[in-house]
């Protein structure tokens, strides 16, 4: 069994796959893989390359003033903004996907009918690209989004199932059940907005037996998050609602704090306030710098 509570599919000992399989990362201008820090960014805008194309996307141009406003008043617990980039040129696609390079944070989410949420925090936190695929990965959806996590992570967690009755303590069991019992009653008690209650593993000894059947009752959920702030940290929604699997890793990605959250999407993938004024603020210096 994988260390810790989260378990590749069907057993594999590879991390979690932030991409699906088969869909194409670079398609349609998606900038969530372009790997563009804020200095590539910066970097690029200088070139004269990039003094051509901004010549060409007077569409990027006009969205970087409303992106600019909506982030000076943009509140944790809004609702996001959204910009559509659908229908926009190839060039124009390209120049917004350098402008918001890459952040801290991407996600993969799981929608019914076979559509994938692929979320991408660009450099400025709380700025976000965010793609829909459908099951052939055929795009139906892009744009821009201002939030403090993308509303189709949040809508998909809430998606998940409620955990009323246990199953049987599996024979051997330890202390499983009376952890099964607390997450229980905390995700049922739980309101938006409150804060999360976390469990930590290394403080509550778990016996193979005791996290296999944690692992069963729970289930996989619809959302994969990965966040690369200070060190990896990986965020799995399991399949009980406000419940979610949170892990730290070091360098060689051997976990080093294996976690349960109950509670909202947890606060290591979120952005707050003071993030969207400082991004407000880092954008419109691109703006004036480079696009005026």
């Amino acid at each position: 069994m994988k260390a810790g509570f989260w378990v590749a599919p069907e057993g594999a000992e590879d991390g979690v796959s932030m991409v699906p399989i088969g869909v194409d990362e670079t398609a349609s201008g998606f900038s969530g893989r372009s790997g563009l820090t804020g200095a590539g960014t910066i970097s690029f805008l200088a070139t004269a390359s990039a003094a051509e194309l901004i010549g060409r996307c007077p569409k990027v141009a006009a969205l970087l003033p409303e992106l600019v406003a909506a982030l000076e008043t943009q509140e944790e617990t809004a609702p996001s903004r959204l910009f559509d980039l659908s229908g926009w040129g190839a060039d124009d696609l390209e120049l917004i996907g350098q402008v918001l390079g890459e952040g801290e944070v991407s996600a993969t989410v799981a929608l019914p009918d076979g559509v994938i949420a692929q979320a991408q925090e660009s450099v400025m936190a709380g700025l976000w690209r965010v793609r829909f695929v459908d099951a052939s990965g055929a795009l139906v959806a892009d744009y821009v989004e201002v939030a403090t996590v993308p509303a189709a992570i949040e809508r998909a967690a809430r998606m998940t199932r409620v955990l009323d009755a246990l199953p049987p303590p599996p024979e051997g069991a330890m202390n499983v059940m009376s952890l099964l019992t607390e997450i229980r009653d905390r995700a049922l008690a739980f309101q938006p907005g409150a804060p999360s209650h976390t469990i930590t593993f290394s403080l509550f000894p778990m016996s193979d037996v005791d996290m296999a059947h944690l692992q069963e009752t729970l289930g996989p959920g619809p959302v994969q998050m990965l966040s690369r702030g200070y060190g990896t940290c990986r965020i799995v929604a399991t399949g009980v609602r406000n419940v979610w699997s949170v892990q730290f890793f070091n360098a060689m990605d051997t976990i080093v704090l294996d976690t349960l959250e109950i509670g909202d999407v947890p606060v290591t993938a979120r952005a707050a306030v003071e993030d969207f004024r400082d991004s407000a603020e880092r954008l419109k210096e691109i703006e004036e710098a480079y696009f005026e």
